[in-house]
């Protein structure tokens, strides 16, 4: 079985959505399923339908979410030296061909938020810079051809960015 990475912070996020959705939205669906049923004919029952709706997509994340929460690998960041690119740093870089410099924060999947920078460990772009130090030149297929990024600087990322 295939380990997720998670910084502590991001695993705790996950194990709170799943406590709130077992003990607060699956109670409250289960209550709106009754009383939609008490309402009569459940095949004209709009109310019914989308209770039942929101049900399965509340059992559907909850399955997910324990399959990632037993799968999940806590990466010390206090651990992690910030010599190279890797998971739990920040980093600068520069696209060599257009000059644009972009500030990546390497998370894990179930981490990142590419409107807060944070990119997860799976993408084509960190794949590509996985192991680089600064100075070091990576190249990274995109669906738009080969890209290629300069390292300019790396540091642990800063636990308030998570």
């Amino acid at each position: 079985m295939e380990k997720i990475p998670f910084t502590e912070i991001g695993l705790e996020k996950l194990k709170k959505e799943m406590s709130e959705l077992k003990s607060i939205e699956r109670p409250a669906v289960i209550k709106s399923i009754a009383e939609a049923r008490e309402h009569g004919d459940l095949s004209e029952n709009a109310e019914y339908h989308a209770a039942r709706e929101k049900q399965g997509f509340i059992e559907g994340r909850l399955l997910e979410l324990e399959n990632v929460i037993s799968r999940a690998e806590v990466i010390e960041i206090d651990r992690i030296q910030g010599n190279k690119v890797t998971f739990g740093t920040s980093i600068k870089i520069v696209d060599e061909e257009t000059d644009e410099e972009k500030v990546l924060h390497i998370v894990g999947q179930y981490e990142a938020n590419l409107e807060l920078g944070k990119v997860s460990t799976s993408s084509p772009i960190v794949k590509g810079l996985i192991g680089k130090s600064v100075g070091e030149t990576a190249e990274v297929v995109t669906p738009g051809g080969k890209k290629f990024y300069e390292v300019l600087e790396i540091s642990v990322i800063d636990k308030s960015i998570l």
